[in-house]
């Protein structure tokens, strides 16, 4: 299942019982975007997506964040909430990383074994 996503912005969208959830998401494949994912900022709107990686750190991170480790198939294998100033276990079969804010994560419904789905936003041509 190729992915030819490319840095920009789009929406997560969580399957839940209640039909989904859909979160704003912005999208980060370049070495330089997923270098700097949320470094120094201090809120996010929505969620990032950090494609391909399978760890992330919170060094120079001002917020603790929630992480959400996805495998190929973009299934959920571990949600984990994380302070600034550490390093997280890299997790084999993950492929992608979506980052949020401390408490999001539960919120949109996404725990273990939730299948997401990233809808990429139209780009205007011209």
């Amino acid at each position: 299942m190729g992915r030819n996503w490319q840095d920009g912005r789009g929406e997560l969208v969580v399957r839940g019982t209640d039909g989904g959830v859909r979160v704003p998401l912005e999208i980060a494949v370049s070495y330089r975007a997923r270098t700097k994912g949320l470094l120094g900022r201090d809120s996010v709107d929505g969620a990032i997506l950090l494609s391909p990686a399978n760890s992330v750190h919170t060094f120079r991170m001002r917020m603790p964040i929630d992480v959400a480790y996805l495998d190929r198939r973009l299934r959920v294998i571990a949600v984990r909430t994380m302070r600034p100033g550490r390093l997280g276990m890299p997790r084999l079969r993950a492929r992608h990383v979506v980052e949020a804010a401390a408490g999001a994560m539960c919120e949109w419904g996404v725990r273990e074994g939730t299948r997401v789905e990233v809808v990429v936003a139209a780009t205007a041509t011209g």
